[in-house]
């Protein structure tokens, strides 16, 4: 195995440098830093495991969680990844610390730079796709404070990975369901959270493609945004159908389900075809009750707790996560699989 002195050797630095590069500790020139870290990946150098426990309970790491709140219940099984995993991560002297806000830009960029002012030494966030939120990640990893999306993705941004569902394959999965389960004319309706949540957005731009390229007879009539809020579902569900009252399935792209459904059984129509996202509590419900008649599911807890897992090895290390996308499972559920 390379040692601290063969790594100084190679990149011409001193011992003391190459141990504050490798354990984030002090101030280093950015590219002296670069060319440390290129030459201890390249000899796959591998850091004692007692000397990372030392270095981390020394540190008193804080790793900043952002997570939206938007009364989804799939975020509770989000923290609960979270929760199980700092409680290992307590006896290295690392905490957690949990923020969470809406569906909104300016609130995500505060709630960063509270994050910031805490004193956390990575952050983890579902982010909004927005340009000021994007910048902001882009801000932050220049000043050394490195970033993980989970759940939801934003592009161009500098974050060092994201861990979640591949959520174009999950729209292109509930397409297939839809032509499999759905009648010989479809006439879809798509119920979705917001266009400001890339998530939200691949799971739609994958269902339509599908269907474009696949299921001519698969008809995509209007689509409607709930926040991820049961009541604004209800509403927007109901209003959906007495608009257009030749849809006869409907895709659930986000959260809100439950009101949805419920819209749908006010409305008289327990003959629709109904895709779904996630087997949270009332989900499960109602596809137990038959209103449902598949939903795909991510493993949440997987998002809660692997990037805290990847953060802590990173800011132990050094090490990057070994690829960008850490994809969960895209795992389809019906009644009798529950």
């Amino acid at each position: 195995m390379p040692t601290i002195k063969e790594i100084a050797q190679l990149a011409g630095v001193s011992r003391g440098t190459v141990d504050r590069v490798l354990n984030h500790r002090g101030a280093v020139k950015p590219q002296t830093a670069q060319r440390v870290m290129e030459i201890a990946q390249a000899l796959n150098y591998q850091p004692n495991r007692a000397g990372i426990v030392l270095a981390a309970q020394k540190r008193n790491l804080k790793i900043g969680i952002l997570l939206f709140d938007n009364g989804n219940p799939f975020f509770e099984e989000v923290l609960k990844g979270v929760r199980q995993k700092e409680e290992e991560l307590q006896g290295y002297n690392c905490s957690v610390l949990v923020s969470r806000v809406g569906f909104d830009a300016r609130a995500q960029l505060k709630a960063m730079e509270d994050l910031e002012a805490q004193g956390a030494d990575g952050i983890i966030l579902s982010p909004c796709n927005d340009p000021l939120v994007c910048a902001k990640i882009n801000e932050i990893s220049r000043h050394g404070i490195p970033v993980i999306t989970t759940n939801t993705d934003i592009r161009h941004s500098l974050r060092l990975a994201y861990v979640g569902c591949d959520f174009y394959r999950s729209g292109e999965t509930a397409a297939g369901l839809m032509h499999l389960i759905g009648k010989a004319q479809i006439y879809a309706g798509i119920v979705t959270g917001s266009s400001q949540v890339l998530c939200h957005t691949d799971r739609i731009a994958g269902f339509r493609d599908r269907i474009r390229s696949h299921y001519p007879h698969i008809h995509i009539v209007d689509t409607v945004e709930n926040s991820d809020d049961e009541r604004e579902s209800y509403a927007g569900t109901l209003a959906l159908l007495k608009k257009n009252p030749q849809i006869n399935a409907l895709y659930f792209a986000a959260g809100g389900v439950h009101g949805g459904c419920r819209a749908v059984l006010d409305a008289g129509r327990r003959d629709m075809t109904v895709i779904s996202c996630d087997k949270v509590p009332t989900t499960r419900e109602m596809l137990r009750n038959g209103v449902i008649d598949a939903t795909i599911c991510q493993q949440p807890s997987v998002q809660g707790s692997l990037p805290l897992d990847l953060m802590f090895t990173y800011l132990t290390t050094g090490r990057k996560p070994e690829k960008e996308y850490h994809y969960t499972a895209v795992d389809i559920r019906i009644r009798e699989n529950l």
